[in-house]
């Protein structure tokens, strides 16, 4: 397999998927260049507006990953004003609208005991989502805030959730595509070397990323605990797969034993008319 000078290969398999939530976890928190530049687009934010941003739950190398004892979200402070909470979440569970704000709930409550509520810092609430939250009302990229739902006055910007589907790249907007969230997810949703080497092209940042996939990929530890992660999310994948199969077959056999008794109700009433047929034509 051809390497360039940084020994990245041109092409072949990831050895996880972008989507991998320690891989996603462990490339940001070694390259600020690539955090920095991913939360400036996603908050809308003007080139280089972002002096400082570092991650406060960093993990360590060795750590017991699994998939009951770490949530592996990314909690940074911004510019010492803002937190940003993201996270990557590959599997629907069917809860991530009442965890999201869970998550932006506890991160809002970041003033100690005695300072004035004024000084609460604003948090920003962001969930990469390989599914769609709203069938009926898909897009790539959504904000969600506190607000008047008759004149929708903000009653608040200190509280904001946005939501990253992946699965919805081609509804990207035109403000979508100026601050490269279609790109950005299009990174997320690679599975192979010649894919991010292809987006590097128009978004340099992403040779930065590229560089990090492969360190982490030639670390040990960081393979064992990548591919912890990957088994993790393909157990529980198949777990859903297998509740909604048998809800499926549960409610096809209700379907039919629901069919049958439509059946056997309409029989009962068709020899209940013949056997009043029957009476009156005896009765006369």
């Amino acid at each position: 397999m051809k390497k360039n000078k940084y020994h990245i290969p041109e092409s072949g398999d990831l050895f996880v998927p972008m989507t991998n939530d320690y891989l996603f976890k462990m490339i940001l928190q070694r390259n600020n260049l690539v955090l920095k530049e991913l939360v400036q687009d996603l908050l809308h934010m003007d080139k280089n507006s972002i002096k400082t941003i570092s991650i406060t739950n960093p993990i360590h190398l060795g750590d017991t990953i699994t998939d009951k004892s770490v949530i592996l979200d990314i909690e940074a402070i911004l510019n010492d004003t803002s937190i940003v909470n993201l996270e990557m979440q590959v599997i629907n569970e069917h809860d991530w609208i009442e965890r999201s704000i869970y998550y932006a709930c506890t991160e809002y409550q970041n003033i100690n005991k005695g300072d004035s509520y004024l000084c609460v810092k604003p948090i920003h609430q962001i969930g990469i989502l390989n599914f769609t939250l709203f069938d009926d009302m898909p897009e790539l990229y959504s904000k969600y805030m506190v607000m008047n739902t008759k004149n929708h006055n903000v009653y608040s910007d200190k509280f904001q959730i946005y939501v990253l589907d992946l699965k919805q790249i081609e509804l990207a907007s035109e403000e979508d595509k100026k601050f490269r969230i279609d790109k950005w997810a299009k990174v997320f949703k690679s599975t192979k070397w010649e894919e991010l080497h292809m987006l590097a092209k128009d978004m340099p940042i992403i040779d930065e990323a590229s560089k990090t996939v492969y360190e982490l990929s030639e670390e040990n530890q960081s393979r064992l605990e990548m591919r912890a992660r990957q088994d993790a999310i393909r157990r529980a994948n198949d777990r859903i797969i297998y509740e909604q199969r048998l809800k499926d077959s549960i409610a096809e056999k209700d379907a039919s034993l629901a069919e049958k008794d439509a059946s056997l109700a309409e029989k009962d009433a068709r020899i209940a008319e013949l056997e009043k047929q029957l009476a009156e034509l005896q009765a006369k």
